[in-house]
């Protein structure tokens, strides 16, 4: 599977309007489509003048792939026709649930079964025909496991495999997920298909407590997770991949310098003897 996009991107916010993003500092651009989809004026302007400067990636906050609630196919046909509008290379989305007779507003973790693992890829199927082409699901962090028949990694193979769906690497949510739940991150990344990745995601985290992180965007990206991801690189080649942050917003040269950085990290394993990468696309 081709990637949509190369290279290091920052997810666009509408706090970035006013700050003037060169083409040489970012490879693309990722937002969510709800909060753009019959957007007009100046903000449907300004996104207009972005998604024709830059390529363009969407991750979903709503579409609650595993919900008991039917699937909002509304939703999925607008985002469709904003895909189709704007050129947009790959739409992902949460492996996760946030409603249920209503919005829950928040990301809630699907049950580890084998049920829940044909159910979700049944629904992820129906996206797919709906729009014409493949979706990557993302890796999300949770913090309770109920009902668990499986492990976490078992569990997003097994739907990764049945729906024959991409996945949206979250490098961050491993990590925050392995201390809080007492894995290993790095046995985790490697046990994850390569082949199926699409791009990859990159973020700052809370330290609740020594052994309780949370996932907020709301932070820099700490070394560890840069280690993490540069581990990801090792095993999988130069994943594209976009820095998260969602408030606590520094200026633009703090944010680009962080997209710098996932630059450097896949420049230097670009530059390693191709004995010391393992490329799974290649297997």
């Amino acid at each position: 599977m081709a990637y949509p996009v190369q290279g290091a991107g920052l997810g666009l916010r509408r706090a970035m309007m006013r700050e003037e993003i060169a083409p040489a500092a970012v490879d693309f651009l990722e937002v969510a489509p709800e909060n753009w989809i019959g957007v007009g004026g100046r903000f449907g302007r300004w996104l207009r003048e972005q998604t024709e400067r830059f390529p363009f990636v969407i991750h979903g906050l709503s579409l609650s792939i595993g919900s008991p609630s039917p699937l909002d196919m509304d939703l999925v046909r607008s985002i469709k026709a904003f895909m189709r509008e704007h050129g947009i290379r790959c739409y992902s989305e949460h492996l996760s649930y946030c409603s249920d007779h209503g919005h829950l507003y928040d990301l809630l973790p699907i049950p580890f079964t084998e049920e829940a693992v044909r159910y979700v890829a049944e629904r992820i199927q129906r996206v797919q025909d709906a729009l014409g082409q493949r979706i990557a699901m993302e890796n999300v962090s949770y913090y309770a496991a109920p009902g668990c028949e499986m492990s976490e990694l078992e569990f997003i193979n097994a739907v990764l495999n049945e729906a024959d769906c991409a996945l949206l690497l979250d490098v961050n949510n491993i990590y925050v997920n392995g201390i809080n739940h007492g894995y290993d991150p790095l046995e985790f990344l490697r046990g994850l298909p390569g082949h199926r990745i699409a791009y990859a995601h990159v973020a700052g985290h809370y330290d609740e407590a020594e052994d309780l992180k949370v996932d907020t965007h709301g932070a820099p990206v700490i070394d560890p997770v840069w280690q993490l991801l540069g581990e990801a690189y090792k095993c999988y080649g130069p994943i594209p991949t976009l820095l998260e942050r969602d408030f606590n917003l520094p200026p633009m040269p703090e944010l680009l310098e962080e997209v710098g950085r996932i630059r450097d990290i896949q420049k230097h394993v670009k530059q390693l003897a191709p004995r010391e990468v393992s490329y799974a696309r290649d297997r």
